[in-house]
């Protein structure tokens, strides 16, 4: 089994092809093998790495409080343990807010962000924002994760012929350690490093679910603010894009992986010349 020791925490992570490196970074309460269905198409052409995160799945789950700047942390860790300096980071929700944090920390080891249906921060600007944050907090407080894993599967996956897919969710998602889960979901609440993303230069491909939790332009007006981005809108997708709309998923950031990779060797090309 796969893991490394990163300072306090035991990561466990899947690893699978060669090439360039290509961080899958999974949502909260999710898991790296959630990635099942990228894994063996990015790994035909590249170094494909997904990590358990903090308090997910095979990974460790020592006691809180958890933050993003944390599991950044871990996730540069383990970049290091497997010798890799730089690397595109593919997240998605709690993933993608840890890429950013990542991005905006250390930007030189970043080639290239893919942000899916996430945000630079997860402060609330609405009574339905704040309502949003504070049911999560209360699910997460009062059940267990299999009553968590019921109320959010079929949210997630409403159609009836995504049973399968939810009833392999929920099932999942009933195997999450609760204090984890509280301390992870308390770790995004009030986060914020919007005010720095104005600084990222590296491509940034923003992809929203039409039918996500968070409004299109939501994810219109932050793109707007990172000097090298283009948001993508996937039709008839909720909040698990790659998931429930995996083949147009994956056409998507493959395209994009292939353009930022030839940018970054030109950039790297350009340095060597100064």
């Amino acid at each position: 089994m796969p893991t490394m020791q990163v300072k306090d925490i035991t990561l466990y992570y899947e690893q699978l092809g060669h090439g360039e490196p290509v961080l899958l970074l999974h949502g909260l309460g999710s898991r790296g093998e959630d990635w099942a269905a990228q894994t063996p198409e990015f790994s035909k052409q590249y170094r494909v790495i997904a990590p358990d995160l903090r308090g997910h799945g095979r990974s460790g789950k020592p006691p809180g409080p958890y933050s993003v700047p944390l599991m950044a942390s871990d996730l540069s860790g383990l970049m290091d343990g497997l010798g890799i300096d730089s690397a595109h980071l593919v997240g998605l929700s709690m993933g993608g807010m840890i890429a950013f944090q990542m991005t905006v920390d250390q930007p030189r080891r970043v080639r290239s962000l893919t942000i899916v249906n996430s945000a630079p921060e997860v402060v609330p600007h609405s009574f339905r924002e704040w309502l949003m944050i504070r049911q999560r907090l209360l699910l997460a407080r009062l059940f267990d994760p299999a009553r968590t894993a019921k109320f959010l599967g079929p949210r997630l996956f409403p159609k009836p012929e995504q049973e399968p897919i939810r009833q392999a969710f929920v099932e999942r998602w009933a195997t999450n350690d609760k204090d984890a889960y509280l301390a992870s979901i308390r770790a995004l609440a009030g986060w914020s490093v919007l005010g720095r993303i104005g600084t990222v230069e590296c491509p940034v491909l923003v992809i929203s679910g039409d039918r996500d939790y968070t409004p299109v332009e939501a994810k219109r007006a932050y793109a707007s603010r990172l000097p090298n981005s283009r948001l993508v809108v996937i039709e008839d997708s909720g909040h698990a894009t790659p998931i429930d709309q995996a083949e147009r998923f994956n056409e998507c950031v493959l395209d994009f992986l292939r353009q930022a990779e030839s940018e970054w060797h030109k950039m790297k090309a350009m340095e060597l010349v100064e």
